[in-house]
Parts: C-alpha cells; sequence; structure tokens
C-alpha cells in the first residue's frame, strides 16, 4: 500500500516538474546570452542535389560573385555598382564576425527601427543592394531573389527561432572617449590598406572589369552614405575582426580599437554616392549615437554624432529616456 502511495506520488511530480523543468530549459535557450550559442557553417557539400539545392547554390553564387550577374556588366541585370555581398559579408556570410548572417533565418521578419515597421528578409536584400551595393532592387517574386532567401534560410537552418549565435554580424566595440582622427586615420591606411584598395580608395579591380578584386572603399563605385559601413561604429567593429584582410582575425585583430575609429572615420570622410531613403528612421530619437545624419532628438551637431566623441550623447539619451519615464 505503501508503496503504491510512493508511486502515486512520483508520477505526480513527475507531471507537475517535468513541463516546469522543459519550460525552464526552453527559456534559457530562448533568453541565454548569444555568447552561449555557438554556431558554424553548414558544409556547401551537403546542399542537396535537388531543385531546392540547385536554387541554395545559386544563391550562394550570387552572393560571391554578385557583380557577375548584376553588376555593371552583369549577365543577368546590370543594377549594381559592381561590389559583391561578400564584399561585406565575408565568405558569403558564413564567417563569424564578419558580417555573419547566421541570425537571418532565425531572426526574420523583424521590427527595425532605422525603417519603423517589420522588415522581411526580401525587404532587407533589397537594402543592401540599394546601399551597400549603391544599386537598383530586385523583384522579390524573381530568380535571382528566390536563390537569396533560400541561401540565407540554408545558412542558418540549425539555428533555433529567435536565437543569435555568437560570431552573427559584428561584434560592437567601445566608444572612443574622443573624437575619431581622419588625420590618424590617413596614417594608418597608408601603413595597412593602400596594397589592396589603393592610395586612391579605388580598389582593385578583375582584368574584365567586371567587378573588383579588392573593393572600392570611396568613390563612386562605393557603398553610399546610407550604407551600414557608413557609420563608424559599424565600420570600426568590422575592421578590428577582419583587417588587414587574410591577417586579422576576431581572436587575433591586428589593429587596436583606437586604430579601427580612426581609419573608419578617414575612409568615411572621403567622398562617395549620395543617396539617402525618406523612410529611415521615422523616429528621430531612435538614431544611434553615430548617426551622421539629422535631425535629431538631442542639441549635438552632425560632426559629433558622425566623428564623436559620442560618450556625452549616449549620456544625453540615458537622461531623456529616464525624464520621459
Amino acid at each position: 500500500m505503501k508503496n503504491s502511495r510512493s508511486n502515486w506520488i512520483l508520477a505526480i511530480g513527475i507531471v507537475i516538474v517535468l513541463p516546469v523543468t522543459i519550460y525552464f530549459l526552453l527559456w534559457r535557450v530562448k533568453h541565454e546570452s548569444p555568447q552561449k550559442y555557438a554556431w558554424v557553417a553548414p558544409d556547401s557539400s551537403t546542399i542537396p542535389l535537388t531543385a531546392e539545392g540547385a536554387q541554395i547554390r545559386y544563391g550562394k553564387s550570387l552572393f560571391g560573385n554578385t557583380s557577375y550577374y548584376l553588376g555593371p556588366k552583369g549577365i543577368v541585370a546590370k543594377i549594381s555598382n559592381g561590389m559583391n555581398c561578400q564584399n561585406c559579408h565575408l565568405d558569403a556570410g558564413a564567417r563569424n564576425f564578419a558580417n555573419c548572417l547566421s541570425a537571418v533565418a532565425s531572426t526574420y521578419p523583424k521590427y527595425r527601427t532605422r525603417s519603423g515597421h517589420n522588415e522581411s528578409v526580401e525587404f532587407r536584400i533589397n537594402e543592401c543592394l540599394e546601399r551597400s551595393l549603391n544599386g537598383e532592387k530586385l523583384d522579390s517574386l524573381s530568380r535571382e531573389m528566390r536563390a537569396l532567401v533560400a541561401y540565407l534560410r540554408w545558412l542558418g537552418k540549425d539555428v533555433p527561432r529567435n536565437i543569435v549565435p555568437a560570431g552573427a554580424g559584428v561584434p560592437e566595440i567601445s566608444f572612443l572617449d574622443r573624437a575619431a582622427d581622419t588625420v590618424r586615420g590617413r596614417s594608418i591606411y597608408a601603413a595597412k590598406c593602400i596594397t589592396c584598395h589603393g592610395i586612391n580608395g579605388a580598389g582593385v579591380r578583375n582584368p574584365d572589369s567586371s567587378g573588383f578584386v579588392y573593393p572600392p572603399l570611396w568613390g563612386p563605385d562605393s557603398y553610399n552614405i546610407s550604407a551600414g559601413l557608413f557609420r563608424l561604429s559599424r565600420f570600426a567593429s568590422f575592421i578590428s575582426c577582419n583587417m588587414p584582410f587574410g591577417t586579422a582575425s576576431h581572436a587575433k585583430p591586428q589593429l587596436s580599437h583606437e586604430e579601427c575609429w580612426d581609419l573608419a572615420a578617414y575612409v568615411n570622410s572621403q567622398a562617395r554616392p549620395d543617396r539617402k531613403f525618406p523612410y529611415d528612421w521615422p523616429d528621430i530619437k531612435n538614431k544611434p549615437a553615430d548617426y551622421p545624419f539629422g535631425p535629431y532628438a538631442d542639441a549635438f551637431s552632425e560632426a559629433v554624432h558622425k566623428f564623436g566623441p559620442w560618450g556625452p550623447i549616449k549620456e544625453a539619451k540615458r537622461l531623456a529616456a529616464s525624464i520621459s519615464k
């Protein structure tokens, strides 16, 4: 009798405790720090030999050789500046800490404050085409768009919903406590960057001029002023983990954080395509501290927002938020 009662108590305990335990574990998966979720890109040799696999492979090829398909001499359309998607998203978006795209499939569609609405993957791809590649949109139903989306879904297929793996995007580096210095940045550029990107920042073209071996960092063929990399924080963080190309990594950066900020300031002070999008930042209070174009919800100038120091801007934003509460 006692054994029977003990078994019933045990069974009831399992019924109550097990769901709570499962809920807690799922909560931890969803909410734990992204740094605890490691990600390794899937092996491209595992892409199936099917129609779906062919679409994925085409999408990967589009990322790696965008100019061949969509550049000034593109065989599909002539709608971009000759740069490739993987000039900003290294290894076709598969390299951690290099504007890695591991979180796209798990987080889109998602709300973004820049546009002020829920964005689809297709919308975000076209944003890159219009900004970083200073080009035109793809039709959302086009073969190219469907292939790009298929590739991104395959790339992030093993990432649970709403999880952002370690290495997604670029890691943020701390703000300087001074303004970024373009003069110092010019010296760093001369010492570290000229070999690949040239003295005039124009990059190195392919032999047939259909695209670039090394992309232009400024000038008419580079990213425009609405691209993500035109924000110094985005560019400095990218430099920190990835430049000089082939020698730097997240584990072994070659430049100090100060050098990254100054270099980014120099590059982004050079002339490039001037193109703005009127729907950006519908709520100006959400503009990042280093967003270089007004109007702002604070009294700081465009020059301070672009080059810093950003500490006073962040403090003013914190105080404004506390007052509004």
